[in-house]
């Protein structure tokens, strides 16, 4: 049996790190982790969305020790999109594990993708440890050491041969940066439409996410303004999204900020300035939604010994995705950085298998 090192700290101690967790470093963790001969797994998976889950599945096929960590609920992204969201793709390319996804509609909704995922986990009854984070992963001779906190508070230091971070990118929204963005009434995560009944809605971003909320804002009675610093709305709109945001824009119904940037936000309003003006304009707003999409965690993986380019994308072999650290693997959105427009569950979903096989290989070597 796998042990892990449990830890009891006093309240008030803090240290802030990567993962964004503030939390106090465990001391000596190498001695305190070899000094008790714990056992060592050959693979560590972070992350319980459908890369981490497709790999689990993989490693469990190939007999690997094995432990999955999620800081949240299974499939934690999917859970955190808006209830109502549909896909922008058919059921077929969320499968893993040759578990047919089966659904009435060519585009599968959330709440499909989430009893899908529970499915694949009970059948193949992986080993999940969640509302467990992540603190830091660190290589010490030929494994690693993997500081973890609960969501009950509980310190753990965990050690494997392998780690493979398949983190994705949800939980790290891109901030503006500007005065106010911090504000009660300013959101990064748009849920559903019903709390903005008859307020002023300012929504910033140009995809389809700030895209959908406007629409579904805008029919439940927000009166809604969509700011982007683009010229136009960005081409990946849904099809079935574009025209209707369009349209909504064209007839007024929807209020439009192109080319515009956002300068500071008030308890009240936004202040946005249009490229070529030299004058800021003062929007009424009640809610804010800075829908600017999300990015991988980039300090976890730098702190780890992961090099990243200036777009934060991590260096990796494509053939194995192996980082420049020997046995740290990158599975789904842990590999995009800054840009998240590549990697998707349709493919992202293949990362674990072909990271375990490279895994067993070696093991088998």
């Amino acid at each position: 049996m796998t042990l892990a090192l449990i830890i009891a700290l006093p309240k008030g101690l803090s240290r802030t790190n990567g993962g964004g967790n503030d939390e106090p470093p465990i001391r000596n963790l190498k001695s305190a982790i070899y000094n008790m001969s714990m056992s060592i797994r050959d693979l560590i998976i972070v992350g319980a969305g459908p890369s981490g889950l497709s790999a689990a599945i993989a490693a469990k096929q190939r007999d690997l020790d094995y432990q999955v960590l999620e800081q949240g609920v299974l499939v934690n992204s999917i859970y955190r999109f808006p209830p109502q969201m549909v896909f922008f793709t058919t059921p077929e390319l969320l499968e893993i594990g040759g578990l047919p996804f089966v659904s009435p509609y060519e585009k599968p909704t959330r709440a499909e993708a989430l009893q899908y995922y529970r499915k694949v986990v009970e059948k193949y009854d992986l080993q999940i440890s969640y509302e467990e984070a992540v603190l830091s992963v660190e290589r010490e001779e030929d494994r690693f050491a993997i500081e973890t906190r609960t969501s009950r508070g509980v310190r753990r230091a965990r050690h494997a041969y392998n780690v493979l971070m398949a983190i994705g990118y949800y939980d790290h929204p891109n901030l503006i940066g500007v005065p106010g963005e911090h504000l009660p009434h300013v959101h990064h995560y748009y849920s559903e439409p019903h709390v903005h009944f008859r307020k002023r809605v300012v929504i910033v971003g140009g995809g389809n996410s700030a895209a959908e909320a406007a629409l579904e804002c805008y029919r439940a009675g927000a009166y809604v303004t969509l700011v982007h610093r683009r010229p136009a709305l960005k081409s990946t709109i849904k099809y079935w999204v574009r025209p209707d945001i369009e349209n909504r824009i064209k007839e007024g119904s929807v209020a439009e900020r192109f080319n515009t940037c956002v300068r500071e936000i008030r308890p009240t309003s936004v202040i946005v300035r249009t490229a070529g003006s030299d004058v800021d304009e003062e929007l009424p707003a009640d809610s804010v939604l800075l829908l600017t999409g999300y990015r991988s965690d980039s300090n976890l993986l730098r702190a780890a010994g992961v090099r990243l380019n200036q777009h934060d994308v991590p260096e990796y072999n494509p053939e194995t995705l192996e980082t420049n650290v020997p046995g740290l693997f990158l599975a789904g959105g842990a590999v995009t950085g800054m840009d998240t427009s590549n990697i998707f569950i349709e493919n992202g979903r293949f990362h674990g298998e072909k990271i375990v096989q490279v895994i067993a290989d070696r093991l088998r070597s």
